[in-house]
């Protein structure tokens, strides 16, 4: 694990560079069935030498479109209008083979998958000698491979020279887009263009490309554009930020002005949306109804007004256009930020809670209710699980994997536990385990004090046993049956326990009440309803019967972040009004705290700590539940600005091959700062679970042999 500190002050005023990419009035338009798709509208934007741009907004608002629009990757049935000048010279209209003296050159692009961007048939050492050699024919094959293995070594991949003959299935998600970082810095370009280059990277994988992201541009001077729908990433990264919405501009300045002042109610919206990692929430996160313009049919006003709090008769009079936003105490404007709307001088002074009604959460009767007061309605001891690796051929035995060992914990009435940690850790298999999708394995689950799951029962748990727990999963389209109305999908759990019908109608209509849905709506399929819609539709299909608990597997990270804090507040209320009880699993460690009472941190299949999540949030103890908060970017630039960045090295161990001892000990500073006589019993002895100097009081227990030695070492993940 690496500390750094990173300068992101904005450049000094009248400081600046020259200008490498510049676009004016870019228009792409598709067509389709339905009519001409008008994907980018009237992009503008100078990019210089040395700056970082951020480009975000949610799915569908013309941030890649204009990414490949730039890097000539459009199907050829796209219509592109208006102007890209790389170093003065025009990029439209040149015919793909004169773009390829650009592409991986001058200008170059990470993008969101490494695993399809790599060729699978080819070792990553020809891949990368072959973007240097499409550039540099005098180059000879010592020099290329000379030059992979300076590349490699730069992005941090050990060994350069040997890894140079692997191919990209033999790399971990996280160092095959290092893979795809060193080959978009192998030729110096001036531009370098991400496309949500950590999106479906793990937290401590995403510190450590963000980290490689600004290696490339102090080696190359390039210029970035980061696209991407975290608000967090850009406000650590950004000099400058664009905010994208129906496939326009309608926000842009320097990244601290635009988070320090929205002005747009869109950008003010994303903003009260995101839960925050470095807060306690008090408050409900924002939402926006409704859904953007369809774009084949762009509206003649501001295309946000339909969903706008503060929208009027003025917005449907025609599209407002970005205007400077005015500055506070001064009698102009500063030339710094604009903002696309009619209501200007009265937005850049308003509170985004304010605008959107978020009012504080108040806790209810039960939960107001000391938890050791509380019943327990889900208690798991000694859950353990492990795999058996054979061969395809002769079946025989190669090893074991150990997905989850030895987890206990309790859940009580009320009562969010979320389970975190990197992908590989345990947290889904354990979910599975609670579910009974596999066979048990000489562990015991009570659901409301009786046991569902253990070595001493002959059966599966019975159906009004599992009735008092259900789930909700990740992919809410991939979990509703496509040939399924809405009714029939929230009908079939009780048809399954035999409940009458009329019984089964009253309690169709009361779940479309609570989970926020229309009655109008129960006739209609899957594929009507927008991702946030069809996720509540899997929470009401979920609470069907009463359940005491409600297994959550990563209910929000496939939805946009505005569709995300609708959900997350309905689980809240949820949780308030009626006393159901969360275990959760999620990657997103802000998302967790906002909604969580207690939270464990798995690491190769164990708990290394658990506890109120507070007391781990703001006092974490163990040096992996540091590297996962501090990996967690917050959506504020003079906060992100100033935290100590702590980046956690290398990947998660093969579960075939746990390492002695301490699981974490390869991986861990404080392992590597001890005197040799003390790193022994890490080396020799596992750590198991314990409460601070004894301490039963606080809840919040640890495995690590030289927990009370961190506060010496580096201050809280936050700070």
């Amino acid at each position: 694990m690496s500390t750094t500190s990173v300068d992101a002050s904005p450049r000094p005023p009248g400081e600046q560079s020259e200008v490498v990419l510049s676009v004016r009035d870019l228009n792409v338009r598709f067509p389709s069935e339905a009519g001409t798709v008008h994907a980018v509208r009237g992009m503008d934007f100078d990019l210089r030498a040395g700056q970082v741009l951020g480009i975000v907004g949610e799915s569908g608002s013309g941030k890649s479109v204009t990414s490949m629009a730039i890097m000539g990757l459009l199907p050829q049935n796209a219509r592109i209008d208006g102007e890209i000048r790389l170093g003065g010279e025009s990029l439209l209209g040149l015919s793909d083979k004169e773009m390829s003296r650009h592409r991986g050159n001058t200008i170059s692009m990470v993008f969101q998958d490494p695993l399809s961007s790599l060729t699978p048939v080819l070792s990553v050492g020809q891949q990368i000698t072959d973007a240097i050699g499409n550039h540099n024919p005098q180059m000879t094959r010592e020099q290329k491979e000379a030059r992979a293995a300076e590349l490699l070594d730069k992005v941090g991949i050990p060994s350069p020279a040997e890894r140079l003959k692997n191919f990209p299935h033999e790399f971990s998600g996280g160092m095959r887009q290092r893979v795809m970082i060193a080959i978009a810095m192998a030729n110096d370009p001036a531009v370098i263009i991400c496309d949500e280059p950590t999106t479906a990277l793990d937290v401590t994988v995403q510190a450590q490309v963000l980290e490689l992201l600004k290696v490339a541009q102090r080696e190359t001077g390039a210029a970035i554009i980061m696209i991407t729908h975290d608000l967090g990433v850009v406000a650590g990264l950004a000099d400058d930020l664009i905010v994208m919405y129906a496939g326009r501009p309608v926000e842009k300045g320097t990244t601290r002005e635009v988070f320090a002042r929205p002005s747009m109610p869109y950008t003010m919206g994303l903003l009260a949306a995101v839960p925050r990692l470095d807060v306690h929430a008090e408050h409900a996160l924002a939402t926006i109804p409704g859904r953007p313009p369809n774009l084949t049919d762009p509206p003649s006003g501001c295309p946000f007004a339909p969903r706008c709090p503060m929208a009027t008769g003025l917005c449907e009079e025609g599209e407002p256009v970005l205007r400077p936003v005015p500055m506070p105490g001064a009698d102009g404007v500063g030339p710094v930020h604009s903002a696309a709307c009619v209501r200007l001088e009265e937005t850049h002074l308003s509170d985004p809670r304010v605008v959107y009604g978020v009012e504080k959460v108040a806790p209810s009767a039960i939960e107001l209710t000391p938890r050791e007061s509380r019943p327990t309605v889900l208690e798991v001891a000694h859950l353990s699980r492990r795999f058996e690796l054979r061969s395809r051929l002769l079946k025989r035995r190669l090893g074991t994997i150990q997905a989850v060992d030895d987890v206990s914990f309790e859940v009580r009435e009320a009562e969010c536990f979320s389970i975190v940690g990197e992908s590989g850790s345990g947290k889904s298999t354990t979910l599975l385990e609670i579910m009974e999708l596999d066979p048990p394995e000489g562990s015991t689950i009570h659901l409301a004090g009786t046991e569902i799951l253990g070595s001493r029962k002959k059966h599966r748990a019975s159906k009004e046993q599992r009735a008092g727990i259900q789930m909700v999963f990740q992919d809410p389209t991939g979990a509703l049956s496509p040939r399924q109305t809405v009714y029939e999908l929230l009908a079939e759990p009780m048809q399954a326990q035999g409940w009458k019908p009329e019984r089964i109608t009253a309690r169709v209509f009361e779940l479309v009440e609570i989970v926020g849905l229309q009655p109008d709506h129960l006739d209609r399929f899957p594929n009507a309803f927008s991702g946030g819609q069809r996720q509540r539709i899997g929470i009401a299909r979920a609470l069907a019967l009463d359940p005491e608990v409600i297994v959550l597997d990563e209910p929000v990270s496939a939805l946009d972040v505005s569709i995300q804090a609708g959900v997350i507040n309905l689980l809240q209320r949820l949780k308030s009004e009626l006393g159901l009880s969360y275990v959760m699993v999620a990657h997103d460690l802000s998302v967790v705290r906002h909604i969580s009472d207690r939270v464990a941190v798995m690491y190769l299949g164990r708990l290394v700590e658990i506890g109120d999540v507070e007391q781990i949030y703001e006092n974490p103890r163990h040096p992996y539940t540091q590297a996962l908060l501090a990996a967690i970017p917050v959506p504020d630039p003079e906060v992100e600005t100033r935290r100590r960045h702590l980046v956690l090295e290398g990947d998660l161990p093969s579960p075939t091959d746990v390492p002695v001892g301490c699981s974490f000990r390869p991986r861990c500073p404080l392992y590597a700062m001890l005197p040799k006589d003390r790193q022994t019993v890490c080396e020799e002895v596992e750590p198991e679970l314990e409460h601070l100097d004894g301490r039963g009081d606080v809840d919040q227990r640890v495995a690590c042999h030289h927990p009370t030695d961190l506060l010496g070492v580096q201050q809280t993940s936050l700070s």
